[in-house]
């Protein structure tokens, strides 16, 4: 399933669970093993499994157990440019005189 702006929360979460679990099968990690990697309880793992628990806290520590945590940085990137604010710059960057952008016709005065 994508995960769309419009999917309710309880999706989101049931989704990441089957997600996670289907990544821990592939891996051949137990519930027990997994959970012990990552200190939380066995009880925790199987409730974010079934989308029922969404403690941020509980999956950075599922990610680093699962080496997964370069993830992480996906879900807020560290430079985040608006659309807006890459359009204000390149029109910044093309209304300066063509001697500042490396440019020049020959027929400058010196």
């Amino acid at each position: 399933m994508k995960i769309l702006a419009q999917t309710p929360d309880t999706a989101v979460l049931a989704e990441l669970g089957r997600r996670l679990e289907l990544v821990r099968k592939q891996r051949s990690v137990t519930q027990d093993q997994l959970s012990e990697q990552a200190g939380l309880g066995v009880a925790t793992l199987r409730r974010i499994e079934d989308g029922k628990d969404g403690r941020l806290g509980s999956w950075i520590r599922i990610l680093r157990a699962l080496d997964m945590s370069h993830s992480l940085d996906q879900l807020l990137p560290e430079d985040l440019r608006s659309p807006m604010q890459e359009a204000r710059d390149r029109t910044r960057r093309r209304g300066r005189p063509d001697s500042e952008n490396g440019f020049t016709w020959g027929d400058e005065k010196r």
